[in-house]
């Protein structure tokens, strides 16, 4: 159930921080944006756990999800900038 819940809040968090961090590097396609969002959740509840923030099998909350969504929209930025000036 704590994955399930996490892919929640990774999609609502991916919605959020799509409107916190628009960009023309960005991923304009609300799947896309989504998907990011669910591994910006799972890579926040990780790295919680693995500093001490979240106790086993305790998700990220909707902050920790949206700020691990930020960052990886920031480096989906930083690559998609760099393949479409290499083209």
């Amino acid at each position: 159930m704590g994955i399930l819940w996490t892919i929640i809040i990774g999609f609502i968090a991916g919605v959020i921080a799509k409107f916190i961090m628009p960009g023309d590097n960005e991923p304009s396609g609300f799947i896309l944006t989504t998907i990011l969002g669910i591994v910006g959740a799972f890579v926040a509840t990780y790295l919680g756990q693995a500093l001490g923030w979240y106790g086993p099998g305790e998700g990220a909350g909707l902050i920790g999800a949206v700020v691990g969504a930020i960052v990886v929209l920031f480096v989906y930025g930083l690559f998609a900038g760099r393949q479409r000036r290499s083209i």
